[in-house]
């Protein structure tokens, strides 16, 4: 990937939020960390609507197999390079859920996960320090960029 698209990138990521059917308590996490308090916009990260003008999936929830076909979906719909970050202990886990039949173990049983946050739920911060890290490791050529 060009220098300048890694410049880019790291200077205004977009991300999308999916939720996967969590107990609201990672999403309101999530939501927080978008707030003035946290500024999350000091990093350029704006949050989309859209998955086709979407640069990073933040996950939360328990990945159960009836929402497993939207997230393919929405996951192809991101135009490349896009990355992934599980929030929480249900979408890095399944959490209390694993060992449910519907549920599966983790988000990474089906779209490869770049960054994990874990915590019931995890702090903003660590939500915003998990984003941060994905831009430098992005800039220092540690994270994986599909073509």
């Amino acid at each position: 990937m060009s220098r300048i698209r890694i410049w880019s990138l790291m200077k205004s990521p977009w991300i999308l939020h999916f939720n996967s059917g969590a107990c609201n308590g990672c999403d309101i996490e999530v939501v927080a960390a978008l707030t003035p308090l946290y500024d999350a916009e000091r990093f350029g990260v704006l949050l989309q609507g859209s998955p086709r003008h979407a640069d990073i999936l933040i996950v939360t929830g328990p990945i159960t197999r009836q929402a497993a076909r939207r997230l393919l979906r929405i996951y192809n719909q991101m135009p490349e390079p896009k990355f992934v970050i599980a929030v929480g202990t249900c979408a890095i886990s399944g959490g209390v859920f694993a060992d449910s039949y519907n549920v599966y173990e983790g988000v990474d049983k089906l779209i490869p996960v770049d960054v994990y946050i874990p915590g019931c739920p995890p702090r903003p911060e660590a939500i915003l320090y998990g984003i941060v890290k994905l831009l430098k490791g992005l800039k220092e050529g540690e994270v994986r960029v599909q073509h």
